[in-house]
Formats: C-alpha cells, structure tokens, sequence
C-alpha cells in the first residue's frame, strides 16, 4: 500500500515536470519549483520507510547479501546515495564505486564515475535517484549487464 502510494508520487512528478513542458502557463519558476518539492517529497517518505526498517531490526545490506550480491555501484551520490554507502561500509557488502551525474563535486571516500563513462562490471547498482528510476535503469541497461534496483523497492521489500 505504503509502496503504491510512493510509486504514484513519483508518477505525478514525471507527470507534472512533462506537463510543464508543455504547458507555459504555469510559468517556468512555478514548475521548477513543484518538480523540487514533489521530488523531495518522494525522498522524504523513502527516507521514512528506511528508519521503519531500522527500528525492526532489518538492514539493506543483509538483503542484499541474501540474494547473493557482493559487489555493488550506487546511482546517485546525493543524500541517500550517501547514506546507504555509510551503511555498508564494514558489511559484506562491497560498494566499489559510485556513479553520479556531477562526479567532481562529490566528496568521500569512494571513487564516482560519471554515467558516461565505462562503467567496471559489478552484481548490481542500486539507484538511490527514484524519481528518475526508468530513465536511469534504461541507460544503465544499455551499458551493463547486471540487475539494476530501485533503493525505493529494496526498502518496501524488507
């Protein structure tokens, strides 16, 4: 239900930001400011299920570990990109890089790449940007061979 509710906010940003486009009425501020504030929204109550899974005693790093993944990229080097690489740092979970659009101004201790780049083979690469989740696991796809996952379905699996 809880995962519903998140996938059809992350619709409507898809949604609004398209119809932004297309519709100049609303003012180009206007519609910047809407897609932030949805986008964020999504993030907050991704961020909330994450603390719910906390407070039970789950990890993602011990999902990850039961379906057989060791060695892993994350997709979005931001907040949550950034909280689930403190999480499993000193896991069985090996993050071995992480993949962002604006590398050069990431910093912490792990190597970014851009998107762009060739991209070193791991198990999988989960994608902390959920509301871009389509557009990033189609091009990923094309680039790699490996199961790509949204942290947004890994936290509502748990």
């Amino acid at each position: 239900m809880k995962k519903g509710i998140i996938a059809a906010i992350s619709s409507v940003v898809g949604v609004s930001l398209g119809a932004c486009a297309v519709r100049k009425s609303m003012g180009d501020e206007l519609c910047k400011y809407k897609g932030y504030a949805e986008k964020h929204m999504s993030l907050y109550l991704m961020m909330n299920q994450w603390v719910k899974i906390k407070q039970d005693n789950k990890s993602v790093s011990k999902y990850l570990e039961e379906q057989g993944f060791k060695n892993i990229a994350i997709y979005g080097m931001s907040y949550a990109g950034e909280t689930l690489f403190n999480e499993l740092k000193g896991t069985k979970i090996n993050v071995e890089y992480g993949i962002d659009r604006n590398p050069g101004t990431i910093y912490m201790d792990l190597n970014v790449v851009s998107p762009d780049d060739d991209l070193q083979d791991v198990d999988a690469v989960i994608v902390t940007a959920i509301t871009y989740f389509d557009e990033i696991e189609e091009m990923l796809s094309e680039k790699m061979n490996c199961p790509i996952f949204s942290l947004e379905d890994i936290l509502y699996e748990l």
